[in-house]
């Protein structure tokens, strides 16, 4: 078949290729490259980088929106027969969905109607979710709102994040993909109605996303540490002795089920970590990291710095 990739993050480049080797890739649609890094250098789109790498004569289009009559007719000009998007970040225009010739399909990181929008393998993590999966949608005007063709599912790990999870689903992608253009290819796909009342919606993540909320229960923070590493990273503040807190960025806690306090108060710190009350229970951060500074075990942090023990500062 004759595809146009539309695709950003790296979560997207086995698909990409699957559709390199076992179908005639006509064109890839990404995001233009961003300042990154300390001295804000332009970086490519991962997308574009392993496009670049593999095969470098494939036509590449990197506009900052696909609404404009400019990229509209660049995909009719190349005439393809499907689009399949991953992870590409903008909502495609509905000049661009009716352009393909069989289907406008969209690779998505979730049993829906579960988890639409920009970060759904955060949420399945975060919400507690046994399973999680990709669905091979159509495409419509709406954010993940379309009929679905399959769904193919994986159990969670007991101490999944989103990195982990991240990778299990980009390797279940291809093969969710090249079930789904197979039964187009034979004119056999079905379309299924997505259950309205069962959606749920998770929005991009954003620096106030990202902080803990002691009053929450230890369990729930907990999965949403998990959900936020590694990047951009759950962030937590920790009372000083002296006054004021210090900002700390989580790579690894546990619960601590048995003890309680006042949230966000530091009950012990040890050799294991930095025990800390939550609305419910409590946590032990074990594993952390100070802005500028590399990450170290909680213990050693709290050895270096007074941390406010025992009592919540006002």
């Amino acid at each position: 078949m004759r595809i146009l990739f539309a695709g950003t993050a790296d979560i997207g480049i086995p698909s990409l290729r699957y559709l390199l080797q076992h179908h005639d890739l006509i064109g890839v649609l990404t995001q233009p490259d961003r300042p990154a890094g300390r001295h804000r250098d332009l970086k490519p789109p991962a997308i574009k980088e392993e496009l670049l790498r593999i095969n470098s004569n494939i036509p590449l289009l990197q506009p900052e929106t696909p609404r404009s009559a400019e990229v509209e007719q660049w995909v009719r000009k190349l005439a393809p027969e499907v689009i399949v998007t991953m992870a590409y970040g903008k909502i495609i225009p509905r000049g661009i969905l009716n352009s393909p010739s069989v289907a406008c399909l969209n690779i998505h990181a979730s049993l829906l109607p579960l988890h639409r929008g920009a970060s759904p393998i955060q949420a399945a993590i975060a919400s507690g979710d046994k399973q999680s999966g990709i669905t091979i949608m159509y495409m419509d005007e709406g954010l993940d709102t379309g009929d679905i063709l399959l769904s193919k599912n994986i159990t969670l790990r007991r101490r999944e994040t989103s990195g982990s999870l991240s990778v299990r689903l980009s390797d279940l992608a291809p093969i969710a993909l090249a079930e789904a253009l197979e039964q187009l290819g034979k004119g056999k796909a079905p379309r299924v109605q997505q259950n309205q009342d069962a959606a749920s919606a998770c929005t991009k993540i954003g620096r106030q996303e990202c902080m803990i909320n002691w009053s929450l229960p230890a369990r729930e923070l907990e999965m949403k540490i998990r959900s936020l590493l590694p990047r951009p990273g759950a962030v937590a503040s920790l009372p000083l002795s002296k006054g004021g807190f210090v900002t700390v960025k989580v790579h690894k806690c546990i619960l601590a089920s048995r003890t309680s306090g006042i949230p966000g108060t530091i009950l012990r710190s040890d050799s294991r970590g930095i025990l800390v009350a939550c609305g419910k229970e409590s946590l032990i951060l074990v594993e952390i990291q100070q802005e500028g500074r590399g990450r170290m075990h909680a213990s050693a942090f709290s050895r270096g710095v007074s941390l406010a023990t025992g009592s919540f500062p006002s």
